[in-house]
């Protein structure tokens, strides 16, 4: 890697950006951590009904894995993913997502609340959302020849048949400058892995915010998911080149740099490397499984393959 930091801008949402974010951290300082307001359910939907704000799970974790590496970080980052046990109203509550809301109640200022929590949290980098205004996705199946929009998150990530269409509600909310301004500096720009319809995608199916990552000098590269096994899980049972497609189908215009892939996950799939080269990119096969849970990646071997493409 060259003596000067990378700059990264890293899009997405839940464990697959905190797993991105934990690899990067060990790499390079100017990691900005643009995180989709989409989710709907549990602590973040409630808190999202009753004050009217972001969704804060997905960006309280993106928070925590960026904390400072010392134990007043650890600390922190441990107490913001700490959630309430009862039989009351508080039960699944994560006090990283009381906090946010508790900012952003006080004043409304989302991105400075942001930054206010990462002062404190010592974070390595900063975490910004895609939108200020809280957003559901809405998707369109075809299921026994009947067709069926779902409107949310949870819905759209438990709705059956094929997907004919994805759209974000509202389609023009107002946008976070300064996510816009990281992605048009960055030099590098990381979008997966993790939920293909609620983390992935959202970022693309904004026009203005899916123009600024196409126009973006900065290097895309792709992180593929790793094999999902469950009937639950989004997009599960689609090729990798069949993600791919779906991203092209939004942002036609990408360029990518690289795609990274577990060969578990690649299989027998040839189509993969045929479309990312014609994207102008390379295909880099690496174990990137966790040995306890091979259905996620381990962030180590993912920052050893970032550190190969990063020099």
């Amino acid at each position: 890697m060259s003596t000067s930091a990378p700059r990264v801008a890293a899009l997405g949402g839940g464990h697959g950006l905190a797993t991105t974010l934990t690899a990067l951290r060990s790499l390079t300082h100017e990691i900005t951590a643009i995180v989709t307001v989409a989710d709907n359910g549990g602590s973040s939907g409630r808190l999202r009904n009753e004050f009217g704000s972001l969704p804060p799970g997905d960006l309280r974790m993106a928070l925590a894995a960026l904390c400072a590496d010392d134990d007043w970080g650890r600390s922190w980052a441990e107490l913001m993913q700490y959630r309430f046990t009862s039989e009351g109203d508080m039960a699944g509550h994560a006090v990283g997502n009381l906090l946010l809301a508790a900012l952003w109640n006080m004043d409304g200022g989302k991105v400075a609340a942001l930054d206010k929590v990462g002062e404190l949290l010592k974070v390595v980098g900063r975490v910004l959302p895609m939108a200020l205004d809280p957003l559901d996705i809405e998707g369109t199946f075809l299921r026994n020849g009947v067709r069926e929009i779902v409107r949310g998150q949870v819905q759209v990530a438990t709705a059956s048949g094929k997907m004919q269409s994805l759209r974000l509600i509202p389609e023009n909310p107002e946008l976070c400058p300064e996510s816009l301004a990281a992605i048009a500096q960055a030099q590098w720009i990381t979008l997966g892995p993790g939920s293909w319809l609620s983390s992935v995608m959202p970022h693309l199916l904004l026009p203005e915010l899916g123009a600024a990552i196409a126009a973006s000098p900065a290097r895309k590269v792709m992180i593929f998911n790793m094999p999902e096994h469950s009937s639950q899980d989004e997009f599960a049972g689609f090729s990798l080149a069949e993600h791919l497609e779906l991203v092209l189908r939004y942002l036609p215009n990408l360029d990518l740099a690289y795609g990274i892939v577990d060969p578990s996950a690649l299989g027998s799939d040839s189509n993969l490397q045929v479309m990312i080269e014609r994207l102008g990119g390379e295909l880099i096969i690496a174990d990137l499984a966790d040995a306890k849970n091979p259905q996620h990646h381990d962030p180590k071997k993912l920052a050893s393959t970032f550190s190969h493409i990063f020099r």
